[in-house]
């Protein structure tokens, strides 16, 4: 997300952008780590608001911090093809020795039924735009997702209740934090509260 970062700092914002071990623990376990870099890090000490950009699984993760912790500084939110309700591709390959391997345990927690963890954290409590894409050039899981989709994930499961705002542009999954677009339309969310 090194783009969008830069694009933030330019933008004059505070950026800590958090890398994490995504295919070697679970949700619970990676928004725990999350919790203690940003606990950790003295520049975040000094904002009066602390927003969050997020990409596919980040969504979730800090979904399920939020539902873990009291953050009282939490501003605005923009996801960027999230799984807010699953996504069919695990529904379908989440057996798959080679789609264990590369979703690790997080990844086999994103599936679409009642259970699933995005399914069990309810409607957001903070101010979130999602962003979702409609354009694939993952052709075998496309065909397991119904309806226009970025790859991953459908743009009907991007959608999450309480959201505030949700636009879909020309984009892949993986690609969507590179788009200019993307990019800019999160700049807006972040200053005004919409994408348009």
């Amino acid at each position: 997300m090194t783009k969008l970062e830069r694009t933030l700092i330019s933008a004059g914002y505070v950026v800590l952008n958090v890398d994490y071990p995504s295919r070697q623990q679970p949700i619970a376990d990676l928004s725990e780590y999350i919790f203690l870099r940003l606990s950790e890090d003295q520049r975040l000490a000094q904002c009066d608001r602390v927003h969050f950009v997020t990409h596919s699984l980040g969504g979730i993760v800090l979904r399920d911090m939020v539902s873990r912790h009291s953050l009282p500084r939490l501003g605005r939110v923009v996801m960027l093809g999230p799984p807010n309700a699953g996504s069919e591709v695990v529904d379908r390959l989440r057996n798959w020795t080679l789609f264990k391997f590369a979703g690790g345990p997080a990844g086999q927690e994103l599936g679409t039924d009642a259970e699933s963890v995005p399914n069990r954290l309810g409607p957001v409590p903070f101010e979130l735009g999602v962003i979702a894409g409609r354009f694939s050039l993952n052709w075998i899981n496309s065909f397991l997702i119904p309806g226009p989709d970025d790859g991953k994930v459908s743009v009907k499961k991007t959608k999450i209740s309480g959201m505030k705002s949700h636009l879909v542009l020309p984009t892949t999954h993986p690609t969507m934090i590179w788009n200019g677009k993307v990019i800019t339309a999160t700049l807006r969310f972040l200053k005004t509260g919409c994408f348009n």
